[in-house]
């Protein structure tokens, strides 16, 4: 054998030591099922009025959510499983079939009038929902949204608010909407597996002064000040730590299920596992406090006050309990003569939220020490990370 043969040879028998991570092992098959709705199917085209006509639109320009769904995945290809393009209908009879959808959980698209000023806020709230076609029980999701504000000097048309809705969806300014969300949540998922813990917003108070401080659109019932609130705290968390959340459904004690319509017309009732471990949210206060003052403008601080609890309720074991504070600065120039007090309100809450968020999952305490009311919060954080990363 000559000394170039044995030299290749021992290169092919190298390389191929390095393969089977990359060529043998397979990735576990998700079959992506485009978007969907929550709820149930009757009132899905009231529920989502505007969300429907954008569909329309975009079926009369030869597209569909599914393809914009491929694209998004195309420029962020998830890492742990593979994606497949299969129809849902051929899933009958498998032994195990997962199904992924981007749900579409709540639609606001909201016109406010503050003097001359006419605000159109459009927010569009989902889930990257993992599902097991043959048991029909949720696996894990992964809470997101979007928003999107403009301003008008009248009334938006129709056509305006339907605009806003697709720049909400295909994203604006170089900000990722629901479809990209939708993938770079995809990008980090991975599956369960049989050991999984599952973790749940369960239970959500908001104060009257709170609530009074919110808009129409968010108040309309308490399940939808609710829903808005655990949203918030959920996708905070699953954002910043990577860890699933089981979706919060008002009302879903009645049989534990989610009913999803899946954009093809069918409607599946999928079964929410027992959340292991359950986080609590009240919002306790909102304040706005005069900072200071010049020939420009005012400057203020919307301060926002909330109780977070993180428990096991099979042993009462508390993880994470504390008061939280949190302040935002807003200036208002001298010139502007209507001041809508929500987005900096809501800009308070969130970033509370994210920067507990953000502690969790190994970030900087600095924040958290100092606007924790429990003295022990450093331990509790580390007790709660442990936590929050077993569910992952």
């Amino acid at each position: 054998m000559s000394t170039l043969l044995r030299v290749y040879l021992r290169w092919v028998a190298a390389l191929f030591l390095t393969l089977p991570a990359i060529a043998f092992a397979q990735l576990p098959e998700v079959v992506l099922a485009g978007l969907s709705y929550s709820g149930d199917a009757e009132s899905s085209h009231e529920r989502f009025r505007y969300s429907t006509s954008y569909i329309e639109s975009l079926q009369k320009e030869g597209v569909t959510p599914y393809t914009k769904l491929i694209a998004a995945l195309s420029n962020h290809p998830p890492s742990s499983i593979a994606v497949s393009q299969s129809q849902i209908t051929n899933l009958q009879g498998r032994d195990q079939a997962i199904v992924v959808s981007l749900v579409v959980t709540s639609e606001i698209v909201s016109v406010e009038r503050f003097g001359l000023l006419n605000k159109l806020m459009v927010l569009i709230r989902g889930q990257a929902l993992f599902f097991d076609f043959k048991s029909m029980t949720v696996l894990r999701a992964y809470p997101l949204s979007f928003a999107f504000i403009d301003s008008f000097d009248r009334e938006p048309t129709e056509a305006e608010k339907l605009g806003a809705v697709r720049k909400v969806y295909e994203g604006t300014q170089g900000k990722p909407g629901i479809y990209e969300r939708f993938a770079r949540a995809l990008s980090g998922a991975a599956l369960p597996t049989s050991t999984s813990r599952y973790l749940k917003v369960t239970n959500v108070s908001v104060a009257a002064d709170v609530a009074a401080a919110l808009p129409a659109y968010l108040t309309t019932s308490e399940a939808v000040t609710q829903t808005w609130a655990a949203d918030m705290v959920g996708e905070a968390i699953s954002t910043q730590v990577g860890v699933p959340i089981v979706p919060f459904i008002k009302g879903a004690a009645i049989g534990n299920v989610m009913s999803v319509q899946i954009a093809d017309g069918a409607v599946y009732n999928l079964k929410l596992p027992s959340p292991d471990y359950e986080i609590s949210v009240d919002l306790t206060s909102l304040k706005k406090i005069k900072y200071g003052e010049s020939a420009a403008g005012e400057s203020f601080i919307y301060g926002s006050y909330a109780t977070v609890r993180i428990e096991e309720p099979l042993s009462g074991t508390t993880y994470f309990n504390t008061t939280l504070k949190n302040g935002e600065m807003k200036i208002v120039p001298r010139t502007q003569n209507v001041v809508d007090d929500f987005p900096a309100y809501y800009d308070s809450l969130n970033r509370m939220f994210t920067k507990l968020a953000q502690s969790f999952a190994g970030g900087d305490t600095k924040w958290v020490q100092s606007a924790a009311g429990a003295k022990d919060v450093t331990a509790q954080i580390v007790r709660a990370k442990d936590l929050l990363n077993s569910c992952k």
